[in-house]
């Protein structure tokens, strides 16, 4: 068996550790498994630097969504400590206008008191629509938001609306990368992985069927299967 090589695991926008919970076990082999907190900082960088300042020398880096924009941050910083690259619906452009006016509502929202409101509006774009009514799912949603809070949301937030377009830098990447996104992902539709994907150089894209953005936890199989093999490339 090669030497163990620890991997962290960096939520989504209103994750928490619970995103990854069928992915722990399977990527525990390998090594150490961590799930770094997002919570605290309202910038990508300072988001990085946090999770970097208590990371290993090199491990491997996952993200899904939000997830993934701190990866492709921790990648401008520290890309020799990365020594492998998994992005999970994510998209690798900065915030539009619009995303980011719809972003500031949804702090309003949550300061005012109603951050269940916002999460209401977010959960159907978060699911395959098959799942839209599965209770099971929305009671996940909805502990992981309470998990990081309403200051931690506002901030995290601030942080996805100030992140700068990160393609100029993807074809710099060098270590082993997986790409993957739900075929139905509403929130970061396939078209932006396929672009990661390309620009990445030997990056490997998987699209997993009847799947939407919340990929680890409405298809474990499938993503445990390609983190598992990239872990072994």
């Amino acid at each position: 068996m090669s030497d163990p090589l620890p991997t962290i695991l960096v939520p989504g926008l209103g994750c928490s550790a619970r995103l990854y919970r069928d992915q722990i076990p399977a990527l525990w082999p390998f090594g150490p498994v961590t799930v770094a907190d997002h919570r605290r900082d309202d910038s990508m960088d300072g988001i990085a630097r946090r999770i970097l300042v208590s990371a290993p020398p090199r491990f491997a880096l996952a993200g899904l969504s939000m997830g993934g924009f701190i990866a492709l941050a921790i990648m401008r910083l520290a890309p020799e400590r990365v020594a492998r690259l998994a992005l999970l619906d994510t998209n690798a452009r900065a915030d539009t206008p619009d995303r980011t006016a719809e972003r500031e509502r949804f702090i309003a929202l949550a300061q005012r008191g109603n951050f269940a409101e916002v999460n209401g509006i977010l959960t159907p774009r978060y699911l395959h629509p098959k799942r839209h009514n599965d209770e099971s799912f929305r009671t996940i949603i909805r502990e992981m938001a309470e998990d990081v809070g309403v200051e931690g949301f506002v901030r995290q937030q601030r942080a996805i609306m100030g992140r700068p377009d990160s393609r100029p830098m993807l074809a710099s990447i060098r270590c082993p990368t997986s790409v993957l996104v739900g075929d139905s992902d509403a929130a970061t539709p396939p078209a932006l992985s396929e672009e990661i994907a390309n620009a990445i150089p030997g990056a490997r894209l998987t699209i997993i069927k009847e799947c939407g953005h919340l990929s680890t936890l409405e298809c474990p199989d499938e993503v445990n299967t390609a983190l598992v093999q990239w872990m072994n490339a």
